[in-house]
């Protein structure tokens, strides 16, 4: 085999594993953002289920708010008569 050869046969082995490893790399990065992306998402989740249940506890305590400010103002009013 020929110097030339032996070099282009080199080259050509060197570029193949070098992109191999890049997009073996690549794939990996890819995997880990989408892993990532995921997790976010379950987070984001939990996170509207939460504000969802305080929204909940909010209305009734609200409601219970109101209830109380008017038995208050009917308790005054039939105090006056």
């Amino acid at each position: 085999m020929s110097r030339a050869s032996k070099v282009a046969l080199g080259l050509s082995v060197l570029l193949t594993a070098a992109t191999v490893a890049g997009v073996h790399l690549r794939q990996r990065q890819d995997r880990q953002r989408l892993r990532d992306g995921v997790i976010r998402d379950i987070e984001r989740q939990n996170r509207k289920k939460e504000n969802i249940r305080l929204l909940g506890e909010q209305i009734i305590l609200t409601e219970q708010l109101e209830a109380e400010r008017e038995k208050i103002l009917l308790e005054k009013g039939s105090q006056k008569t």
